[in-house]
């Protein structure tokens, strides 16, 4: 079973940094995508950014120059560093990965979603 472990999030003023990680444990064949997306009250989940198993990374543009996502492969771990937070970044954080799996003599993709983490920041 697969499994998405967060650390969790904070309390932070404007203009502070955050770290966030998250591991990925289980029958895990393939990392094909991992990254964040976040849901403040009120609004739709979005996508914060994401990276590819070639490195390639994708950011919202409201999150571009301040946030950098980053994976350690040998650890099936994907951080976001979040830097220069605004008010406006106050959400629930949830990490994603697209992962090829093996189960039961079985090969297959499935999206993976961790628990949320919230990270509150105060003007």
């Amino acid at each position: 079973q697969v499994q998405l472990v967060e650390s969790r999030g904070g309390l932070v003023q404007a203009g502070g940094s955050l770290r966030l990680s998250c591991a990925a444990s289980g029958s895990i064949f393939r990392i094909n995508n991992m990254g964040w997306f976040r849901q403040a009250p009120g609004n739709q989940r979005e996508l914060v950014a994401k990276i590819r198993n070639d490195d390639l990374t994708n950011y919202a543009d409201s999150v571009k120059g301040r946030f950098t996502i980053s994976t350690d492969s040998a650890k099936n771990t994907v951080y976001l560093q979040m830097n220069s937070l605004k008010p406006e970044d106050t959400a629930v954080y949830y990490c994603y990965a697209d992962l090829q799996v093996y189960d039961s003599g079985y090969y297959y993709t499935k999206d993976y979603w961790g628990q949320g983490t919230q990270v509150t920041v105060s003007s």
